[in-house]
């Protein structure tokens, strides 16, 4: 039995086959409409999410499975006082598979090692999101036609941005990769990033705080909101929220088939007069969120695949 808490859970030609599979599924949902028939998906989730729930349901339904859970933790036993490994005890008495979302780092690793049936973690405080690090990876393979030789912008809240951290750890794997980090000074990605990471894989990369000098040698920008979630203080959420807004007048400084993601959701960060640029990829990257989270419970429940 497999959990995922990270996506250097999977190998590079794990990781290749895993996505070969969602881009099959993509192509043709409906020859994947009942391989789970009989199987159930529990969602426990302890914090607030639209997008990462609702594909994980969306994608069980899409195969033909069932779905149960809590979708906050004032829902659910945690209320009571019930620790997450007891929950996940009983969860696997209910279902087959589970996604969980917490806001305390390490709360889906401690769930895995309790439970019978796969854990996926969704989500864990600012640390991990494996699923939306895969379905960035689907996204940019699915655009550009290949995950190595591409310099990546990645923009906004890079401290806190847990979906930065894990695409960062997951892209370092393959050749000819550079970052070029946009961040104001108080939100650069963490010591732990840049040394144990970056610098340790010997990866190129380079912290600016200006998006216009950035613009013009991207093949990918990846857009983050301010996340007030992850604040103390109200004042520094309400002085950094705005620092960086992707415009009209921006992107005519990019690459002609530079795109744009986005783990949503938006709030300032792109202007809405953005959405209309065919590089504007972040609403098609949600839909590649379903068919690879259909493909990551196929493999880890080990079902038989349609020929």
């Amino acid at each position: 039995m497999r959990h995922l808490m990270s996506p250097l859970d999977f190998s590079v030609e794990e990781l290749d086959k895993l996505l070969d599979l969602a881009t099959d599924i993509g192509k043709d949902p409906k020859k994947y409409a009942h391989v789970c028939d009989d199987k159930r998906l529990a969602t426990c989730f302890y914090e607030p999410s639209t997008r990462t729930r609702l594909s994980f349901e969306a994608a069980m339904m899409n195969l033909g499975g069932k779905v149960l859970g809590f979708s906050s933790a004032d829902s659910s036993s945690a209320a009571k006082g019930e620790s997450v490994a007891d929950t996940i005890r009983v969860v696997s008495c209910y279902a087959d598979i589970c996604a969980m979302r917490h806001p305390k780092e390490g709360a889906p690793l401690v769930a895995s090692m309790a439970s019978s049936i796969p854990v996926i973690n969704a989500g864990d405080g600012g640390h991990q999101h494996p699923t939306q690090t895969l379905t960035d990876l689907l996204t940019i393979r699915s655009l550009k036609g290949r995950l190595d030789h591409i310099t990546i912008g990645l923009c906004g809240d890079l401290k806190f941005g847990r979906t930065v951290h894990s695409l960062i750890e997951a892209l370092v794997r393959y050749a000819g990769v550079r970052f070029i980090l946009i961040s104001p000074e108080e939100l650069r990605i963490p010591s732990y990033i840049r040394e144990d990471v970056l610098n340790r894989n010997q990866v190129p990369f380079e912290e600016v705080e200006r998006l216009e000098d950035a613009m013009p040698e991207l093949d990918i920008l990846y857009m983050t909101r301010v996340q007030r979630e992850r604040f103390f203080n109200e004042e520094d959420y309400i002085r950094m929220k705005d620092f960086y807004i992707l415009d009209k007048t921006k992107m005519e400084l990019a690459k002609k088939d530079m795109f744009v993601l986005h783990p949503l959701p938006r709030v300032n960060e792109i202007s809405v007069e953005v959405d209309e640029d065919p590089r504007a990829a972040y609403f098609r990257q949600a839909q590649y969120g379903v068919y690879v989270r259909m493909a990551l419970i196929l493999t880890l429940l080990e079902v038989e695949l349609p020929c």
